[in-house]
């Protein structure tokens, strides 16, 4: 892996202490100015295959109107390149080590190269907090928590990779959402059951004029309900997921609808399987990774330039599923890949922990602090499952988030698609709820309607 070297002012403070507090003025005043307001290199690289951040899409697009799916802002755009197994050597310094081996499995994978637009916006709000947040954040204990922070990212200049993955983990999702984030985990010849699943999320972090004592220590609530197929209709998760880990873990709930009770799931973490998922997902590697990050040391590699899954529109359209889920992996066509810079962070199981992951190395949007890829190596050290975020900008509010998140198994040979909302409402952004909706005692209820 080929790391580009930060500069001094961004490297300045990486040996700091976890336990520092936040950056000097003089380095928060970057924001904006040579850094994007949430701490990315606002420059283009010198060769000019990454320009200039310029803003982002940071409204709807001519011929938008609430509630459309979102039209791609760059329809017309045809592939610069696409990288085959058979010109793989001539791309390889800008391929991770997961799509190499996705490469070395599959002779029908391929990685399509477009222009790279540095689309990733969000609202005024959350670059006003993110450079309040920048003299104020600091960690809690080793990597179990956040404080004195609040609405936007948490360490634009971060100084370690701790900091990092948080910022992943607090971006912007929108105070509240409803959506559908339908899977499939296709056989490795290509048959699959679509499982769908409905989703409501509220995050009070994210709630104007909040700060950390309003939010009871939840970062997000969540619910989930599986509608089909019939064999797991009915039944329903709802997961508190917490702040300050060290003070409260996860709590979750679950509700069966053949034993018509409600029961605390202790086990809604780390490397326990997610919902039918056919054991092709834990359940930290939703959202590329979410929950309680005690198990691993997160080192801060640097920064590199790598083709990556990025404004995927085309994944995002209607369309019969049977066109994107393929053997093996999705289909290359609907799919958008660009050079990007992006932070590179190891997670490395921490001695006397245990996961059935021994190292995960992930690489985040430098513009946006989203996952967009990660690499899993199984207990002897070898590469063993990839995972890819196809994101889009939710220019309707405007946030960058995945449109559908892939996960391969490379020794199975199989694979989970989740987000496959294409033919379902979009992503409601205005739901209206509030933390009542979410507590165990709601969730009979919720799982039968």
């Amino acid at each position: 892996m080929k790391i580009i070297k930060l500069s001094v002012a961004l490297a300045f403070a990486f040996a700091a202490s976890l336990s520092q507090a936040a950056v000097p003025a003089a380095q928060a005043n970057r924001l904006g100015v040579d850094l994007t307001p949430i701490g990315a290199e606002k420059a283009g690289n010198k060769e000019a295959t990454i320009p200039a951040w310029d803003g982002g899409i940071s409204k709807p697009i001519a011929g938008y109107k609430a509630g459309m799916r979102h039209p791609d802002p760059y329809a017309d755009e045809k592939p610069l390149f696409t990288i085959t197994a058979a010109n793989l050597a001539t791309y390889k310094a800008k391929l991770t080590v997961g799509e190499l081996a996705m490469f070395a499995k599959y002779k029908t994978f391929a990685i399509p190269v477009y222009t790279t637009h540095r689309s990733a916006a969000f609202k005024a709000r959350v670059y006003e907090m993110t450079k309040k947040n920048a003299l104020t954040g600091k960690l809690v204990g080793a990597s179990d928590g956040v404080a004195d922070v609040a609405e936007g990212i948490p360490f634009p200049i971060p100084q370690n990779g701790a900091e990092v993955i948080w910022n992943h983990k607090m971006k912007s999702k929108g105070l509240a959402t409803k959506r559908y984030n339908s899977q499939a985990t296709p056989t490795a010849t290509g048959q699959y059951t679509m499982i769908r699943i409905r989703e409501e999320s509220l995050g009070l972090y994210w709630k104007q004029g909040n700060t950390l004592k309003d939010i009871n220590n939840v970062l997000q609530y969540f619910f989930q309900l599986v509608e089909s197929p019939a064999r797991l209709a009915g039944n329903a998760l709802i997961v508190h997921e917490t702040l300050n880990q060290m003070a409260t873990s996860r709590q979750a709930w679950v509700y069966n609808p053949g034993q018509r009770r409600v029961r605390k799931a202790p086990n809604v973490g780390y490397d326990n399987p997610g919902t039918a998922s056919d054991g092709l997902r834990t359940n930290d590697m939703a959202d590329m990774f979410n929950g309680a990050m005690d198990r691993y040391d997160w080192k801060l590699v640097g920064k590199a330039e790598y083709y990556m899954p990025y404004n995927s529109y085309k994944a995002h359209a209607p369309m019969n599923f049977n066109e994107l889920i393929k053997p093996g992996h999705l289909n290359s066509n609907y799919l958008r890949y660009e050079l990007h810079r992006v932070w590179v962070v190891e997670a490395t199981l921490r001695a006397g922990q245990r996961h059935i992951n021994k190292r995960r190395t992930y690489y985040l949007d430098e513009d946006s602090w989203q996952i967009l890829a990660t690499d899993h190596y199984d207990s002897a050290g070898a590469i063993w499952r990839v995972s890819e975020a196809h994101v889009i900008n939710y220019y309707d509010q405007p946030l960058i988030w995945s449109t559908v998140e892939v996960h391969y198994d490379l020794k199975s040979g199989r694979y989970i698609a989740n987000g496959l909302d294409n033919n379902d409402p979009v992503n409601d952004f205005s739901f209206v709820t509030s933390p009542e909706n979410f507590s165990p005692q709601a969730l009979r209820t919720r799982g039968t309607r």
